[in-house]
């Protein structure tokens, strides 16, 4: 049981705090106003307790991906707060990102007093003013108003175990500031534990199936979605025993080891020709290919390319959802996917050894490139180039080598996406390297690796790299960091433009227009807001920055790198679905 809370009464919004810190929950992201100010007074009093504490944002956007990358490092959902009206509607765009990526999240925005409802009172977003539930209603997996105090311990208990089931993502729960001002007389009686754990069924007939199709088929290549983690060791296993080469989408790569001489690279935006030519099969040869934990959208496929999307694809997943994306597959099996693939290790093993049977190796043969994966690079003499201004190829791939074990990288929307998709490749299938494609929110990398690196209390080693264009629209979340003495090392990648909408005009042929951003010397502006920071212009220089020692600072440090604006990212698939000339979406 909790301790007593010092105050002579208990109120609601130390009720749900109490929630929080049974849950094991660290940290509530957030900016404080006037009606969100009851859920403040008793963070307050928990983090006197040694509880759960609040993390003040410079923008309510930024509280929630602070959320998300907490999540993201403890598996714990993230906890956002914000006052009413402005406040809560400038959580949105977190929250919807969460949403689109699966990520668990509570979010609690505040309400004014009920009986001010409808009375045109300041800030007001209940029901009969601009309605914040009604805004919410369409990111989040619950949402309601706490109308009354006897609603609030039910809903949150609701909120909490919405965000954890398939497909997990955010919950919303909106309470009025009487309500939380409330005495509550009580704290939580229930096992918080059970309110966060997934519920997993399986189909053993569709599981069946599926092991018949792998006994009567010769050639099996795998594409691993970001959904697959769980499973991912066992994946990759299960490809050496069929010998399958695989590919992943963008998110995917995360969880495989990119330097496995079976893997192919990314199939999807800013991809590899190996993995399409994997795809495409040409020859022939392809019996079978197994998505697997795929959301089958538009980046990860290449625009629902029907390399991938054909009659060949047996489609694996925890998420029926994903089923909607996939209705011309040979075969849909459903479940916990730890079960299903230590099911087929067991029954290939089996085979292999009884029965002799075999699967001929036919992925055609790559040779190692220069970060030591079998995935042909678009320009692999960029990646070692010494050139000045430094070429982002060049950066990347020396990050693939430079970087620590156990490194978070966060990569924030825009051409960054394309150079760390394609050229950065590690070894390690621990889902370090973290975008967010669902939504594709700019300055999501900043505030996430903040987050995720309050998660970590400096154990694991973090940096986020962002366009010069993501980093004016939320750089003063940097300031956090500095705050809470994180050792977080921010890239700005600077080349005065916003480079995906420049390149993306020019590959499709369009007008030549609001692109620009003009040289800014972010080093100077971090050193304005008290960050240590280093102008970086060739590649001696990136090669002198001693990461080991930055990791160790207590405070962040800002890596002003001045990059080469005419090098074309790999991101021409996406143009041509932008243009609408070969593939929907947009």
């Amino acid at each position: 049981m909790e301790e007593p809370i010092d105050k002579d009464v208990l109120t609601y919004a130390d009720l749900l705090v109490a929630y929080l810190n049974q849950l094991k929950v660290d940290y509530v992201f957030g900016v404080p106003g006037g009606a969100i100010e009851p859920l403040f007074d008793a963070l307050a009093r928990s983090e006197r307790r040694g509880g759960v504490r609040a993390i003040v944002a410079r923008h309510e956007a930024g509280a929630a991906f602070m959320a998300d990358g907490y999540a993201r490092e403890t598996g714990r959902p993230g906890v956002c707060c914000a006052t009413t009206g402005p406040g809560a509607t400038n959580l949105l765009t977190g929250v919807a990102s969460a949403y689109a990526d699966n990520v668990p999240m509570l979010v609690i925005t505040a309400q004014t007093p009920l009986p001010k409802f409808g009375r045109r009172a300041l800030q007001d977003s209940s029901c009969s003013a601009i309605d914040i539930v009604g805004m919410f209603r369409h990111c989040t997996r619950y949402n309601s108003l706490v109308s009354h105090h006897e609603q609030l311990e039910n809903k949150l208990i609701a909120a909490i175990m919405a965000t954890s089931r398939v497909p997990a993502g955010p919950s919303h729960i909106s309470i009025p500031s009487d309500v939380l001002r409330a005495e509550a007389g009580f704290l939580p009686n229930v096992r918080t534990e059970l309110l966060t754990q997934q519920f997993s069924l399986s189909d053993k007939t569709a599981l069946q199936r599926l092991l018949q199709e792998l006994s009567q088929a010769k050639r099996v290549a795998f594409f691993l979605g970001d959904g697959c983690k769980e499973a991912s060791e066992q994946i990759m296993k299960l490809a050496e025993l069929l010998n399958a080469p695989f590919v992943t989408g963008p998110m995917g790569k995360r969880w495989v080891n990119e330097t496995h001489p079976l893997y192919r690279g990314v199939f999807g935006f800013a991809g590899h020709q190996s993995a399409r030519e994997l795809l495409q099969d040409n020859e022939g040869k392809l019996d079978l290919v197994l998505a697997v934990g795929a959301a089958l959208g538009e980046l990860g496929t290449s625009g629902w390319d029907d390399d991938l999307i054909n009659h060949k694809l047996i489609h694996i997943d925890s998420s029926v959802e994903h089923f909607t994306r996939s209705p011309m597959a040979k075969l849909h099996v459903c479940g916990y996917l730890p079960v299903i693939f230590q099911k087929l290790i067991d029954e290939i093993s089996e085979a292999k050894r009884k029965w002799g049977k075999d699967w001929p190796a036919f992925a055609a043969e790559v040779s190692a490139n220069c970060n030591g994966s079998f995935s042909l690079l678009q320009d692999p003499e960029a990646a070692t180039n010494n050139s000045i201004p430094l070429k982002p190829q060049r950066l990347f791939t020396y990050l693939s080598k430079a970087l620590p074990q156990g490194t978070r990288l966060f990569v924030d929307a825009g051409n960054a996406w394309s150079w760390s998709v394609h050229y950065y490749q590690r070894p390690e299938y621990q889902g370090h390297y973290h975008i967010a494609m669902g939504l594709g929110a700019m300055a999501w990398a900043i505030s996430a690796a903040i987050g995720s690196a309050l998660a970590s209390k400096g154990a694991q080693p973090h940096v986020c790299v962002t366009g010069d264009g993501s980093y004016l629209m939320s750089a003063q979340e940097i300031t956090v960091a500095l705050q809470q003495q994180l050792p977080l090392v921010l890239i700005v990648l600077n080349d005065g433009v916003l480079g995906m909408v420049m390149h993306g005009q020019r590959l499709g042929g369009a007008e030549q227009t609001g692109y620009q951003l003009g040289r800014v010397n972010y080093a100077a502006l971090a050193n304005a807001l008290g960050v240590d920071a280093i102008s970086i212009e060739t590649p001696l220089q990136l090669e002198a920055v001693d990461f080991a020692a930055l990791f160790r600072k207590k405070g962040p440090t800002l890596l002003d790198v001045r990059i080469d604006a005419e090098e074309v990212p790999p991101m021409a698939d996406r143009v041509k679905g932008l243009k609408g000339s070969a593939t929907p979406g947009g």
